[in-house]
């Protein structure tokens, strides 16, 4: 886990199953716990990138975080480039109203 310029720690949730309801079993198990231990200051999800299959699971869990995190922010970012998670990373830090998204970055 690290932690961004404005504080919010990116939480990875990677390497998950490929079928979608072992993944948000996996994630929900695994992933869920860490977040709420930090959820007042906020956290971004990182996922592999997946089909369209996870996309339901992923847009409903991070909502539901959201929510539960208000006023602290969650969002997630879906993808594999270095470069393109820094700059949503970025502008994340610079964006404090954006809560419960989840990009999907090419």
């Amino acid at each position: 886990m690290e932690t961004t310029a404005c504080g919010m720690d990116v939480i990875e949730a990677r390497g998950l199953p490929e079928a979608p309801l072992d993944a948000a079993a996996q994630f929900s198990n695994k992933v869920v716990p860490i977040v709420r231990a930090d959820i007042k200051s906020g956290c971004i999800v990182l996922f592999d990138p997946a089909d369209h299959t996870h996309d339901a699971w992923r847009y409903a869990a991070i909502a539901e975080l959201a929510r539960e995190a208000a006023p602290g922010r969650v969002n997630a970012i879906v993808g594999s480039s270095v470069d393109t998670i820094r700059e949503t990373l970025s502008f994340l830090e610079s964006a404090p109203g954006v809560t419960g998204q989840v990009f999907k970055l090419a």
